[in-house]
């Protein structure tokens, strides 16, 4: 069963200005995000239905998972100081 992952324009602004290690590896967890929506470690965040955040590092990757129509929308990725703003 594999999801789709949406990646909008203003996130991929976001990846992009990664510096070049976390970039990679912040991409790795992106891509198994398709394979596995709720991995180990995955912390779903409170006050919400379906949003989720996986930890890189300092760095956080928030996203929406819809089962419905398999798919996983990425929310932001941000330093761990300024992603809950």
């Amino acid at each position: 069963m594999s999801y789709r992952v949406r990646v909008p324009k203003r996130v991929q602004k976001e990846l992009d200005a990664l510096p070049g290690a976390i970039y990679s590896r912040v991409r790795e967890h992106i891509q198994h995000l398709s394979d596995d929506p709720r991995p180990t470690g995955v912390k779903k965040l409170k006050g919400t239905t379906d949003r989720y955040r996986i930890r890189v590092g300092a760095y956080r990757v928030v996203y929406e998972v819809d089962d419905s129509l398999q798919e996983v929308l990425l929310i932001t990725i941000a330093d761990r100081k300024d992603v809950y703003r």
